[in-house]
């Protein structure tokens, strides 16, 4: 069902929330001369695991509603290829079949994998497209202690990325795993694909503002109401329901890596989604969240889980020598 809000509402301030998902939101500045002439259409769908939100300023709202329907069915492309809770997607079909033969996939998932290979190999595994196994050893959404110790270091420093290999067959892309425990998990960067896709459909669709949210991944289309920047608040760890800080974008993308929205407590330790593949474990560090900005989502949200808890001389180098165009806005370190 649609559901859009009326930038002329009576329940928006002059400074009001857009869109809220993991780790940032978008704050607007909306001048009252705008208000009678435009509105902010905006709809939110539950996809990839999470909530997208997309939200368009235009002056014809059959248009925007337009626009934003070709978004999401982008949206819900890309997490039919892949999400990795599906069996009939093409990441679930290869977790179910490639460690015995090749599986053919589409363009689309085999240019995610290349990405992510690329920053798997640049980050020295880091950033681990390959790692699903050990993220369902962990499912840190859903447990309460740590898994066996001994289950733990049988996946710790496997770098199961270089088992992934990508090849061609007849002219088609095919993926093969040549170990076993490999499984793919391309939630450090399809959220992101999957954002650049729909700005695309907007484009397309002759939208010129827009915001493009999936679960705190987001991409800045043109600039807000009054024609300035986009103002983006940054989610506080302490309390995610403020912001932490806030920056101005504008066609441009931002992504946050955070401990704190998916985790559990154990021995007085708190045990988070972001794993270290070194360890099989999650990621030991005083940084609670790392923000990047770059010019495509995909390179924001890959180059945010790659950095996140990395030491800054070693992320600064990551970033120029695989994502020029991206740089850290925010590092939240805190207490565990």
């Amino acid at each position: 069902m649609r559901n859009a809000d009326r930038a002329d509402s009576p329940l928006f301030s002059r400074r009001e929330v857009l869109a809220l998902g993991v780790g940032a939101f978008v704050v607007a500045s909306m001048p009252l001369a705008a208000r009678g002439r435009r509105e902010l259409v905006r709809r939110t769908l539950p996809v990839m695991g999470t909530v997208a939100e997309v939200a368009v300023v235009h002056g014809d709202p059959r248009q925007a509603h337009a626009a934003i329907d070709a978004a999401m069915e982008e949206l819900r492309r890309v997490d039919r290829l892949m999400t990795r809770f599906s069996e009939t997607s093409e990441v679930g079909r290869a977790n179910r079949l490639a460690a015995a033969r090749p599986v053919a996939v589409s363009d689309a998932t085999a240019s995610v994998l290349r990405e992510a290979l690329g920053w798997a190999h640049v980050s020295e595994g880091a950033f681990d497209p390959a790692i699903g196994r050990v993220v369902r050893l962990w499912d840190v959404g859903h447990r309460t202690a740590p898994p066996p110790a001994a289950s733990v270091r049988r996946f710790a420093g496997r770098r199961f990325y270089r088992a992934l290999d990508l090849d061609t067959w007849r002219g088609e892309p095919v993926i093969r795993f040549t170990d076993p425990d490999v499984e793919l998990d391309l939630g450090g960067i399809a959220k992101g694909y999957g954002v650049d896709r729909a700005v695309d459909a907007l484009r397309r669709a002759g939208i010129g503002q827009a915001i493009v949210n999936v679960g705190g991944d987001l991409y800045a289309l043109g600039g807000a109401e009054d024609g300035g920047p986009w103002r983006i608040g940054i989610q506080s760890p302490e309390d995610p329901s403020r912001p932490a800080a806030e920056l101005d974008i504008r066609d441009a993308a931002v992504a946050t890596s955070g401990d704190y929205l998916q985790f559990f407590r154990h021995g007085g330790r708190r045990y988070h989604h972001l794993l270290d593949p070194t360890t099989g474990a999650p990621r030991r560090t005083p940084v609670r969240s790392v923000t990047v900005t770059a010019g495509a989502c995909l390179t924001a949200d890959a180059a945010a889980t790659a950095v996140f808890g990395m030491a800054p001389a070693r992320a600064a180098r990551l970033l120029g020598a695989h994502a020029a165009d991206a740089r850290i806005v925010s590092t939240i370190a805190g207490g565990a």
